[in-house]
């Protein structure tokens, strides 16, 4: 079929993905105040865990219920691309919007947020990533299952530490989209807005890696440049809708929790199967991609130490990490 009928529904997985992302949002910030969940875990746990669902059932589905070598490559591609396209696009971009917006006179051009919990979450990513790029190093198996382990352990501790902060309860709330009328909505009615929604992100992101997938095989793209930029690209749309539209309604505390809490989700649970399920034995452009997002959030995280906080255009500059990657790749 034509290109134009192809970037057609692109942009119809978009809408698609958008809509349910709006459904998903409002019902989780309704789950949090029922709950009484603190303002970071809302984002970084509850928030992460939902839209990170499309990437972390690739790499399950592909290691383990897939055939042949391509399935190991499938989901190693998946496992390394989801940390590289948050660390060096998605985090990039909320910086750039957050200019963006306040240009347009919409904000002030600073996050509003507990630096301390996303240095907290920064840490935590820097430190499992670390394994997963030894255990890359090591070729002895009972050293994978053993980090594995430690992996799946020390994402268990960041959702109990997540989980004890204190719940401040001070954002405002639009209505439950699915019963607006009521002050209180039932935890039934946001149980099924937060299903729709999801099942809206889920299928809108299906459709832009199918479309993604047509596009590069009749424009010759690189396998590899597929596996770790645009099916990547695809399943991040989840956090990236949500992360805007927080930091659009000025919810700092949601947009960017959202994006590191689902760093750690994918720094830990996704690389903890790969490590079981695979040999773990990384290429080396497999390497430089996790070196790279090393790097990245190295980046993001001395800011924070050196002086405080983000400041949103030094932030935006790691996009020229994947930029530069992408570039490579296709290249070669």
């Amino acid at each position: 079929m034509a290109i134009p009928y192809y970037v057609a529904l692109l942009f119809a997985s978009v809408v698609m993905t958008l809509g349910g992302c709006y459904l998903f949002t409002n019902g989780i910030e309704w789950l949090g105040k029922r709950l009484k969940v603190p303002d970071g875990a809302v984002g970084s746990i509850l928030a992460a865990v939902g839209t990170t669902l499309p990437e972390t059932s690739i790499p399950i589905i592909a290691i383990f219920f897939g055939t042949g070598e391509e399935r190991v490559q499938v989901g190693l591609g998946a496992i390394l691309g989801a940390p590289f396209m948050i660390s060096t696009l998605v985090l990039p971009i909320l910086a750039g919007l957050l200019m963006l917006y306040a240009r347009l006179g919409k904000r002030a051009a600073v996050f509003h947020v507990d630096y301390q919990e996303v240095r907290v979450d920064l840490v935590f990513f820097l430190a499992a990533y670390g394994i997963a790029v030894g255990c890359a190093l090591i070729s002895s198996r009972a050293v994978h299952y053993l980090a594995a382990g430690v992996l799946v352990a020390s994402y268990l501790a960041y959702i109990v530490l997540k989980f004890s902060g204190q719940a401040r309860g001070h954002l405002a709330l639009e209505p439950l989209i699915f019963a607006r009328q009521s002050a209180k909505p039932s935890y039934a009615m946001i149980g099924l807005q937060g299903t729709v929604g999801l099942v809206g992100l889920v299928i809108g992101a299906h459709l832009f890696v199918t479309v993604a997938k047509t596009i590069s095989a009749e424009l010759d793209v690189s396998p590899l440049l597929l596996a770790l930029l645009i099916a990547p690209l695809a399943t991040e749309l989840p956090e990236m809708s949500n992360s805007f539209l927080w930091l659009y309604q000025r919810k700092d505390t949601l947009a960017v929790g959202n994006v590191t809490g689902a760093m750690v989700l994918q720094g830990t649970l996704p690389v903890s199967l790969g490590l079981i399920g695979t040999e773990w034995n990384l290429a080396p452009s497999a390497l430089a991609t996790m070196g790279l997002v090393l790097v990245a959030v190295g980046f993001s995280l001395g800011q924070l130490l050196w002086g405080g906080h983000w400041r949103p255009w030094l932030l935006s500059g790691t996009a020229l990490l994947y930029v530069g990657y992408a570039l490579y790749l296709y290249g070669s």
